[in-house]
């Protein structure tokens, strides 16, 4: 009798330890695939943000989420293999942004993508509106239609004597036609040059030289963002002045920009994930805007290509470089 006790004990604590491994087992550490155009340095300071946001919400990279990389190192005929390997790994959540989100939705219409920032994502078809995204893609939407005009009034009141500017701006740019209406609200007369490619930058520069243009503007574009250093060195060495999409043309020599923060948006892209890992649909998580701008000036460049920015321009600026 006593023997069969002991028997029955021991297999209630054998079942009991295989129900417990199980039960480990099935709790799977959810997998985020973040995939950027740029490289792990150029892209530092905003995983970081976003690990940061992710923090803050209880998650910590390697613990109970495990973060999966992906860069295109400039490169953005990448993306589509990149987004492709991260729905192959079945991660839980995509965080991308710009043509990111294009590559994405390609990839796959069921794993939840996450914008990180987006032009214009309605006018691009990634969602049905900002209050009802209504399929797999939420996130953050970057205004770039509103700001392309708000970018054209900065750059006059720094230059008043602007007349005929130089807009470059790719196929994928989705606020070319804004921009066209805003510089004609100015007095500005804009001199379109489309890039299509790597191999197109040669000739809108000689254009843009041969018609002693008075400016640069560029149309946001993750293409034209790929190769900012190409664009600021013409600028600079034809000291032209130029108003960039985002900061990343400023970290590259650039003049000025007026753009959403994208450290602020990173880190508010970790509250969509939180949202998607607990259950909620993308479909049913509005999609945001910016809540914080960062208008930067170098004072450095300005110096290099003989202009003065106004006074009163610099004082309203958050960040000038020196």
């Amino acid at each position: 009798m006593k023997k069969r006790v002991n028997g029955f004990a021991l297999s209630v604590l054998v079942l009991a330890l295989s129900v417990s491994a199980q039960a480990q087992q099935a709790k799977k550490i959810p997998r985020i695939g973040y995939l950027s155009a740029g490289s792990s340095l150029s892209e530092a300071l905003r995983l970081e943000a976003f690990r940061e946001g992710l923090r803050q919400r209880g998650y910590v990279d390697g613990q109970n989420i495990i973060i999966e990389v992906r860069y295109a190192e400039g490169r953005p005929e990448r993306l589509a293999e990149l987004a492709a390997d991260l729905v192959r790994l079945k991660v839980d959540v995509i965080v991308g942004g710009g043509a990111l989100i294009e590559a994405a939705k390609k990839a796959t219409s069921i794993v939840p993508i996450v914008m990180l920032f987006s032009p214009d994502p309605v006018r691009a078809g990634y969602i049905e509106s900002l209050a009802r995204p209504g399929g797999n893609i939420t996130g953050l939407s970057s205004m770039q239609v509103e700001l392309s005009g708000k970018r054209l009034e900065l750059f006059k009141e720094a230059f008043p004597k602007l007349r005929r500017i130089a807009v470059l701006w790719s196929t994928a740019s989705a606020t070319f036609e804004d921009t066209q209406s805003a510089a004609q609200g100015l007095g500005l007369k804009i001199r379109p040059l489309e890039v299509r490619g790597p191999e197109d930058f040669d000739g809108v520069f000689a254009t843009a030289t041969k018609e002693r243009l008075d400016g640069l503007f560029t149309v946001t574009s993750t293409f034209l963002t790929a190769n900012r250093k190409r664009i600021v060195e013409f600028a600079l060495k034809n000291k032209l002045p130029a108003m960039y999409h985002n900061e990343d043309f400023i970290e590259a020599g650039g003049l000025m920009t007026y753009a959403p923060s994208l450290l602020d948006m990173h880190r508010r892209a970790a509250t969509f994930v939180d949202k998607i890992l607990k259950g909620t649909k993308p479909a049913d998580i509005p999609v945001e805007q910016p809540m914080k701008f960062d208008f930067i000036i170098s004072l450095k460049t300005a110096n290099q290509i003989g202009v003065t920015i106004p006074p009163n321009l610099l004082v309203r600026a958050n960040k000038v470089i020196r």
